[in-house]
């Protein structure tokens, strides 16, 4: 039995191809993208392949990246300031098990890798982050708003999620981090918020006055940090969903509301205003509906991108995982049960219903695609499982959060099999490098244009405004009108690398590994191969290797025989 050959490479990576240049500015790529486009004649399903030709570029310069958090004084907020500033120092701290450094794991840019191609019989690996230039998250500027006034060191010893000695370690570099002002509109946040909200601004709703609060504090933290860049991520807690209203449809409508103080305006919906007229990107960590049709004009008016809803970590990121895999493995999934406790602030305020509603409604929908998908198992309209989720706070067990799930399947014959698991989840610090890579891929997004081959060079354009290759991370994605909505795990993930490697001229990674399944690998081991055929033998037909001509048809063992017609 031969053992799996899998070899990461830490090397450079050259890509020689007629479909890529580098240049000093640019990472320039031809790539022709093929599909299957489907119609239909009457009961009949016709498949057409189809191909369109397009042009990326990538600029090379990443530049000084900053980053705002909504909520910077939360357990995510200062889980990721903290740990940036670990890495960055190179900070070692005691436990009982020893001496701690800091790493990236959890994160996708930092630490995973992906396929790059075959030397001889071995799949080589490479960090996927060696695909494009990324920026270091070392190397970001970190800023925020929050409702608490408390230092970002007295807020993470609140949090409890780093170990205490780390804590001592960070301390002088946290300590004089002090988030600013936020604003604060009670209705749209669990009652027992207000005794954390000592750092906000008067108002308990949407203004003009708060909206130029907040486009000031990004320009200024832009200016005085000498940045190129901002990306403004939203990591405070969940809201209440919004009731739409006429005002929310276009951004005419939703500035005026603005102005006239509207009461149904929330507070994300005013940070992500804020942001996009400052030309920053958007990020909403949480399960709100903050994305209405007026923020989505007026982000794609301006070229900017934004991304939601709700970071991806622990019991769903499983969710999407488990789904796939029974789904695909032709079992019918009938119910899912999926419990959970935690006591950090996050399970505080989705104590209330209006709070848990929404996060109710994020956790729920990832199952929905992978349904659809499979019309022989669901073949009911509108047919799918039970599907029951379940928050509890318990103060007790802090940021360590405790999930329970239950999937019942049925099997062949009807019978049934039935999956349990229980996963402690250590929230923030499965959050906190998800942050980070929506963070990276959003900066990395911005740097990349696309046009069709026959369109002129001045045609190159950004990627529709809403991003939803940040797909793989986030609970419930936000896509563009019409777009397919896709939630499994392994086709979000393969969708991010596969653009990447369009980027460098590469084909996708389709895992056929043909050459090995036909034998035609032995082209690079034979000079020149002959097949007894019927007792009789015939010259091959040549085939161009790049380094020598070999003469060839289908390769096969010495043994085998084959027919040639």
């Amino acid at each position: 039995m031969t053992s799996p050959k899998h070899v990461i490479c830490e090397d450079a990576i050259e890509v020689k191809s007629e479909n890529v240049e580098f240049n000093n500015e640019y990472i320039e790529s031809t790539y022709d993208y093929s599909t299957t486009k489907i119609t239909r004649n009457g009961n009949t399903i016709i498949a057409t392949p189809v191909s369109q030709v397009y042009n990326f570029r990538t600029k090379r310069n990443v530049g000084k990246v900053g980053v705002m958090i909504v909520g910077i004084g939360g357990n995510n907020g200062t889980t990721v300031t903290g740990a940036i500033l670990a890495n960055k120092h190179n900070l070692t701290w005691e436990t009982k098990d020893g001496t701690m450094k800091p790493n990236y794991f959890g994160s996708l840019t930092q630490s995973t890798t992906t396929l790059l191609g075959m030397e001889q019989n071995q799949e080589i690996y490479v960090g996927l982050n060696k695909l494009l230039p990324m920026v270091n998250p070392n190397d970001l500027v970190i800023a925020g708003w929050d409702i608490s006034n408390l230092n970002l060191y007295e807020s993470m010893k609140r949090a409890k999620v780093f170990d205490y000695n780390l804590q001592q370690k960070l301390k002088p570099y946290m300590e004089n981090i002090k988030p600013l002002k936020s604003i604060y509109y009670s209705d749209f946040l669990a009652g027992n918020q207000s005794s954390r909200a000592n750092n906000v601004y008067n108002g308990n709703h949407a203004c003009t006055e708060h909206l130029n609060i907040l486009r000031n504090d990004i320009k200024n933290f832009k200016e005085s940090n000498n940045l190129d860049k901002v990306i403004v991520i939203w990591s405070a807690n969940t809201e209440r969903m919004c009731q739409y209203k006429d005002e929310h449809e276009t951004e005419k409508s939703l500035l005026e509301a603005i102005e006239s103080k509207e009461e149904e305006i929330s507070m994300s919906q005013m940070f992500a205003v804020a942001a996009i007229l400052e030309g920053c990107s958007y990020i909403n960590g949480s399960p709100q509906n903050t994305f209405c049709n007026g923020i989505m004009e007026m982000a794609r008016k301006r070229g900017v991108f934004i991304g939601g809803d709700d970071f991806k970590s622990g019991q769903t990121k499983i969710k999407s995982c488990l789904m796939d895999f029974l789904v695909s493995s032709g079992l019918k999934p009938e119910s899912i049960v999926s419990y959970n406790h935690l006591g950090n602030n996050d399970g505080k305020n989705l104590s209330e219903a209006k709070q848990f509603e929404s996060k109710k409604i994020s956790k729920s929908g990832v199952v929905d695609d992978m349904v659809t998908s499979n019309n022989i198992l669901y073949s009911k309209e509108n047919e799918k499982p039970d599907h029951c989720v379940v928050i509890k706070y318990v103060p007790f067990v802090g940021d360590s959060k405790r999930a329970m799930d239950e999937y019942t399947s049925k099997i062949f014959m009807n019978g049934l099999n039935t999956i349990v698991l229980h996963n402690t989840c250590e929230d923030s610090l499965l959050a906190a490098p998800i942050i980070l890579d929506l963070i990276i891929l959003t900066e990395l997004f911005e740097r990349i244009e696309w046009k069709l081959e026959h369109e002129h060079a001045k045609c190159y354009k950004t990627f529709e405004s809403v991003l939803s290759v940040l797909s793989f991370l986030l609970k419930a994605p936000l896509v563009a009108k019409d777009a397919p909505l896709v939630n499994a795990f392994f086709k979000q993930r393969g969708s991010i690398e596969n653009i990447l490697r369009a980027c460098i001229g590469l084909r996708p990674i389709n895992n056929m590994l043909l050459e090995y399944k036909t034998g035609f690998y032995n082209l690079y081991k034979t000079e020149e191969v002959e097949v007894n055929v019927k007792n009789s033998t015939k010259s091959m037909p040549k085939l161009l290797n790049k380094n020598k001509d070999i003469n060839v048809n289908t390769i096969v063992n010495e043994q085998q025989m084959v027919d040639i017609d």
